[in-house]
């Protein structure tokens, strides 16, 4: 994609989210109740990958984790004592599944909405912070499995998703994707990573292309959360380096979820036969923050 047409795509759609106000789509309550009939088979599974502790090429600043109590032989002496642990994480790495809110991009010089930079200050984000999202996203998910379509383990580094793969898979998958749907779109990340092992991902990353952007809109889905970071790199537009990030969250107001695991329920789709299901995604309380590590639970 050239720079003028990634652009034109982009004035395109943030033009459409302008005329429907500023933030992300909602999810109604007539959509939300018609998600909770999803639920059939009473079964659950994650959509988070464990937190990597460990560093690596594309890791270099991992999660910190380290038990705090009991003191050295406490645990073994009479009486009640307690365990305590501390963490901490870099929310944005290429390795850990997070949530990111609406004021985690910066495009020539503002947030979504034409909220201004500055408003990102030492004590975090004044406004479209992860806590507009305190309440939670739920709703119905869709997962469209491209590497399932092409007949392949995974998407190669630096391949693109486009709307064409959409809709191919909608239709192998018989399902259809909707009006305030969360949709995730597996492109096999985390298989090729757990079977050849952590490489640069943010050289080398298969993602969206960022004219597949358009089909959120036109599909005017609330979420799109990927097994990577949702963009492709290298970047197919020479001057934006994260071109599914700008147009979906700057112009379109949408979150995004990077770095999730789709295997599990990959399997669970296919063994219930269906790839719909409610989603419910909880982030962390963090009234300033411009994302949360995140769970998301897909009921069957």
């Amino acid at each position: 994609m050239s720079p003028e047409e990634f652009w034109t795509l982009y004035e395109r759609l943030r033009d459409r989210a302008a005329d429907s106000g500023r933030g992300a789509p909602r999810v109604t309550p007539q959509q939300l109740r018609a998600a909770a009939t999803e639920v059939r088979a009473g079964r659950t599974v994650t959509m988070a990958a464990p937190v990597d502790t460990l560093p690596g090429p594309d890791n270099p600043q991992p999660a910190e984790y380290r038990l705090t109590g009991p003191a050295p032989g406490e645990a073994e002496a009479p009486g009640l004592h307690f365990a305590f642990d501390r963490f901490a994480m870099n929310v944005h790495g290429d390795a850990d599944s997070h949530l990111d809110a609406l004021c985690h991009v910066i495009y020539d010089g503002t947030l979504h909405g034409g909220v201004p930079a500055s408003s990102l200050t030492a004590e975090g984000a004044a406004e479209l912070s992860v806590d507009a999202v305190r309440d939670g996203l739920l709703g119905r998910g869709v997962l469209l499995d491209i590497p399932r379509l092409r007949g392949v383990p995974w998407l190669e580094p630096g391949d693109s998703v486009t709307t064409e793969d959409l809709v191919a898979a909608e239709a192998a998958q018989d399902v259809r994707v909707g009006a305030g749907d969360l949709l995730f779109v597996r492109v096999g990340h985390r298989r090729r990573r757990a079977e050849h092992g952590p490489w640069e991902a943010a050289r080398a990353r298969a993602g969206m292309h960022p004219g597949a952007v358009g089909f959120l809109a036109d599909r005017r889905v609330v979420a799109l959360g990927g097994d990577g970071n949702n963009d492709t790199a290298p970047s197919p537009v020479d001057t934006v380096g994260f071109p599914t990030h700008v147009l979906a969250i700057h112009a379109l107001g949408l979150y995004l979820l990077d770095y999730l695991q789709f295997e599990d329920l990959a399997d669970v789709c296919e063994q219930e036969g269906r790839w719909s299901f409610l989603c419910v995604i909880a982030p962390l309380r963090l009234p300033a923050a411009t994302g949360s590590p995140v769970n998301p639970i897909a009921l069957f």
